[in-house]
């Protein structure tokens, strides 16, 4: 699992220039069944997507294809993790290594 963190590099004003072809994009990787949760940090500065397991050079790819990085008003920063646990609803969530 992926969390990608969104940081603003331009004023909230230019980001909302981008807001709707940003949202077309979450909701095309949601239907892939790629990400799993996203929303606005707070205050403001930038967003975070949850996002499944996916190889990094495809991650890669799919972050390429967001309005936000296309039209450089947002920086992207990823960090891989591994579930281990979570609460029973999302118990889907966790991923287990291999040995």
């Amino acid at each position: 699992m992926y969390i990608l963190s969104l940081n603003y590099v331009k004023p909230v004003s230019e980001i909302e220039k981008f807001i709707d072809e940003h949202i077309k994009y979450l909701k095309k990787y949601y239907k892939a069944g790629v990400f799993v949760m996203s929303g606005r940090k707070v205050p403001r500065t930038g967003g975070i997507i949850l996002a499944k397991r996916v190889s990094l050079e495809e991650l890669d790819t799919i972050i390429h294809e967001d309005p936000f990085h296309i039209n450089e008003v947002a920086q992207y920063t990823v960090t891989e993790f591994i579930p281990t646990m979570t609460m029973d609803e999302i118990s889907i969530l966790k991923e287990t290594l291999s040995d």
